[in-house]
């Protein structure tokens, strides 16, 4: 599991990295709460999570690790698309920003339940 942290957190890492650039490149902003929730919720917050792993293997081969990277890695993308369309102006997408972000909520509880349960010194 920590591999796979690892490597979906470099990739949520390009595509932040890529909204970004885009925003610099046509001076329009208005997708940076989305660059932001990618860079942090994706990126930055799933290489922690795996770098985590590498050091308590105990954590990272439980099935709470997997139903983890699941939840984060299905909830994020709808969120993400969500907010995105939210910014745009498309008022009916809110329902997809709080789906999403109860999904990602519930995730990091998982986590959270996971590291208390199986890190140990």
């Amino acid at each position: 599991m920590a591999v796979k942290f690892i490597k979906i957190s470099v990739v949520y890492f390009v595509i932040g990295v890529c909204i970004g650039m885009y925003m610099s490149m046509t001076e329009k902003f208005t997708f940076t709460p989305v660059h932001v929730h990618i860079n942090l919720l994706g990126f930055m917050s799933m290489a922690v999570a795996g770098l985590i792993y590498v050091g308590f293997p105990n954590a990272a081969a439980t099935t709470l690790a997997k139903v983890h990277f699941w939840l984060h890695n299905i909830s994020l993308p709808i969120m993400m698309i969500g907010l995105a369309c939210l910014v745009s102006g498309m008022e009916k997408a809110g329902p997809a920003v709080a789906t999403g972000g109860t999904l990602m909520v519930l995730g990091i509880i998982v986590f959270a339940i996971n590291i208390f349960k199986n890190v140990k010194s």
